[in-house]
């Protein structure tokens, strides 16, 4: 006899959600999206469910916190802007919840429920309510932009505000030496006549005379050095000001302020890890960040120099990296005090040692036991600063975390202006450069790696409800780019390097397994597709090796290549690169890969890395960046600077370097499958019409050209500084009570909190 069926009740849209959500305590924004797809149904209920008002919420929701019957959910209609509602998940209610009720939701996770009403909370808003800001998500990141334009409209409402840019241009001195103006010139109409008797004498001399020849009869005037080196520039540079002070226009105050001459010294910090120009890549701590400064200072020497020819001065620039002197240096200059940046004349590496009441450190720490001696490092590195350069440098940039509390502290120390990040740093700095929109505010669908500290909350210590807001101006996008006299084009054939393509053909072709590669490549005349990263989760290395391993389409047309971390379990002492060592090697034999990949370890030659770029580009290959999130993406720059088609992460800076299907293609980590499938069409389509490997090619070429260089980034970032030392004297940007309230944050809370990590000693090691 038939078994009848059995009768059940159809479980209700309560029941669905709320088995969702049980078996979870965080929801990350991609499993909220996903869990809403996976509730299957075609009844009225659940359309009105996905498409109502609480599939609006959970599709611009970042995070749900999940305590049963509610759950608390972040949500981002656009970037930089939050609200915060609380669902019950049994009544499908909905309610509003101010910052500090999601922080406290939130703090349930860890400590249960909150019986502590009074939490330490940290807001800045505040303080911040009356500084002039962008309201539009298109307008962050354009910050000095912004302020130029709303300060102008406010200063230049008539004749009598432009004094304080007279007073500006009158107080201009360096080292004792008067520029732009003297005392003869004491009122605006004084300046507008005395403007037009100028020009007029200029007028009549040829346009390549030499200050020097002139410049007697200028200072008899009223104007001291800086307008130029030649009759031509100082003409131009007066013909800027006339027009500001007959009918003052934002676009050209900038770029008059982008030529005064401000900027003669500047100090990078970066105390942490092994900092020198030569075998520290891959010492602990110490990667891409040298390489970036050390071609962040070459450009920017470059340009001051260049900049100071050009405004008719003699003065010496300096730039110092101030970095940590290690006595132990393990073979490297990182004992020396004080090392020229090799390509710079006036650029030094100034190293200061750490210590405390047991006297210098001598051995390398860790970038994670470094806080308790960077108080006293900052008192030491500002006195070796100002010993260096005979004086205060002109402006300050601070790197990762530990640089820019130690940028902080000398800011506040001498008083001069702060580019950096962090949230003491970020409430402290006067503006902080950012290499692309996504890592202030992300895209319409990710959150900034800035905005990630708008709030949060570190229970049994600190709510911050109002941290940084990514609206602020002082926020500024400043690109930068690769070394074009390493990455250069494959097609510049006169200056390839093909001395080292026979170590760059063993390197890939070798049938040897050694220490430094293994698998093979048995098709030689196949595209390669090509990575070089770091062995960690983030940069997804191995996630790229299993999506190619699992498209047979994808491994009939193309290699794989990767340059990444050891090869050897042995020889790492991290544990997620142990992990993702093991899990490679057990990739390779699970999918039998050998003969159409090869795993090369990490790779310090740059030169030589460059080439190899050039040298996949030869196989009509392609660069891939798999990482799951990439704040800028300098091996993105790095490739496409070589003429190398690039397949980069949609999570970070890549996709706002790429214009996909234009200069490159924008590939989703967590949706490995299109990933692949979108580079067997780009190498179908390659095979069958070859012109369209040119074409993405080349429009990379164009994409870096128009924005990614470091002749772009060091021109940018001096007009910046120059516009802002204006807006900063005139309008007393100075933000005196946020300052106050970040020391008193500092003294009370953070220093003790920099103080409980255990004092790392030379003993420890």
């Amino acid at each position: 006899m038939s078994k009848q069926p059995k009768l059940g009740r159809i479980p209700s849209i309560r029941d669905r959600v709320e088995d969702t959500l049980s078996a979870h305590r965080i929801l990350q924004p991609h499993s909220l999206i996903d869990e809403l797809d996976n509730i299957h149904g075609e009844d009225q209920a659940t359309v009105d469910l996905k498409n109502g008002p609480f599939g609006e919420i959970i599709k611009s929701a970042q995070e749900a916190i999940v305590l049963p019957p509610f759950v608390a959910i972040a949500v981002r209609p656009r970037p930089g802007v939050w609200e915060y509602v609380r669902v019950n998940v049994y009544e499908l209610s909905v309610e509003q919840l101010s910052v500090s009720e999601y922080l406290s939701f939130k703090e349930e996770l860890v400590d249960g429920k909150i019986n502590d009403n009074f939490v330490l909370e940290l807001d800045f808003e505040p303080f911040n309510a009356s500084f002039p800001r962008p309201t539009r998500s298109s307008s962050i990141g354009n910050g000095v932009q912004f302020l130029n334009r709303h300060l102008s409209s406010i200063m230049f409402r008539n004749k009598d505000s432009l004094e304080p840019l007279l007073d500006f241009l009158r107080a201009h001195t360096y080292k004792g030496h008067a520029l732009m103006l003297n005392d003869r010139i004491q009122s605006i109409s004084k300046l507008q006549s005395t403007l037009v008797k100028a020009e007029d004498h200029l007028s009549k001399l040829p346009p390549d005379t030499l200050y020097s020849e002139f410049e007697y009869v200028l200072q008899g005037m009223g104007f001291e050095r800086g307008w130029g080196d030649t009759a031509e520039r100082v003409s131009e540079m007066m013909h800027l000001l006339s027009d500001i002070l007959q009918a003052p226009d934002p676009s050209t105050l900038e770029t008059f302020l982008g030529r005064v001459p401000m900027v003669f010294n500047v100090v990078i910090l970066s105390p942490h890890g092994y900092f020198g120009q030569a075998n520290v890549l891959g010492l602990p701590d110490t990667g891409g960040q040298v390489v970036y400064i050390l071609d962040q200072v070459r450009a920017l020497e470059n340009e001051m120099l260049l900049r100071i020819k050009k405004q008719g001065l003699d003065f010496t620039p300096r730039i110092l990296i101030v970095t940590r002197l290690i006595p132990d240096a393990k073979g490297t200059t990182c004992n020396q005090r004080l090392e020229r940046v090799s390509g710079t004349d006036f650029t030094h590496i100034l190293r200061v040692p750490f210590r405390s009441d047991n006297g210098t450190l001598r051995k390398w720490i860790s970038r994670f036991d470094v806080w308790p001696y960077l108080e006293t490092y900052a008192e030491d590195v500002a006195s070796e600063i100002a010993a260096e350069l005979q004086g205060y440098p002109d402006f300050i940039i601070g790197n990762y975390s530990d640089g820019n509390l130690v940028a902080s502290l000398l800011a506040y120390k001498m008083g001069v202006t702060q580019f950096t990040a962090d949230l003491i740093a970020m409430n402290n700095a006067d503006f902080i450069i950012t290499s692309t929109y996504q890592e202030i505010a992300g895209t319409r669908n990710t959150v900034g790696q800035y905005e990630s500290h708008t709030a949060f909350t570190l229970p049994g210590l600190y709510r911050v409800v109002h941290g940084i807001d990514v609206f602020d101006p002082k926020f500024n996008i400043v690109s930068p780019g690769a070394d074009m006299s390493i990455y250069f084009p494959y097609s510049e054939k006169q200056k390839r390097l093909t001395a080292l393509h026979g170590s760059i053909e063993k390197l890939l072709y070798d049938p040897e397994q050694t220490d430094e590669y293994i698998g093979s490549l048995k098709d030689r005349s196949k595209p390669i597709i090509f990575s070089m990263a770091r062995l960690d989760r983030v940069k997804n290395i191995t996630g790229l090796v299993e999506s190619y391993a699992k498209n047979s389409k994808l491994r009939e047309l193309v290699n794989l290549v990767v340059v990444a971390g050891y090869i050897d379990v042995k020889k790492s002492r991290d544990r997620e690169e142990i992990a993702e060592i093991e899990k490679m090697h057990e990739l390779m034999k699970t999918y039998n890969l050998n003969g159409e990949f090869r795993w090369i370890t990490a790779q310090t030659n740059r030169a030589r890395n460059g080439e190899l770029y050039r040298y996949i580009a030869d196989t009509k290959g392609a660069f891939i960046q798999p990482a799951f999130y990439e704040a800028f993406g300098l091996t993105v720059v790095e490739a496409m600077t070589c003429g190398l088609p690039t397949f980069a992460t949609c999570h970070g800076g890549p996709a706002e370097i790429i214009e996909h299907g234009v200069s490159g293609f924008n590939i989703d980590p967590y949706h490995p499958d299109q990933a692949s499938e979108l580079l067997v069409e780009f190498f179908q389509k390659c095979k069958e019409d070859p012109s369209h490997w040119d074409k993405i090619s080349d429009g990379g070429l164009q994409r870096i050209y128009e924005r990614y260089t470091w002749k772009i980034y060091s021109e940018r970032l001096m007009t910046l500084a120059g516009v802002y030392s204006f807006w900063k004297y005139v309008s007393k940007l100075e933000r005196r009570e946020t300052r106050r309230y970040l020391e008193m944050f500092y003294i009370l809370k953070f220093r003790d909190l920099a103080n409980s990590v255990p004092l790392a000693t030379d003993d420890a090691h």
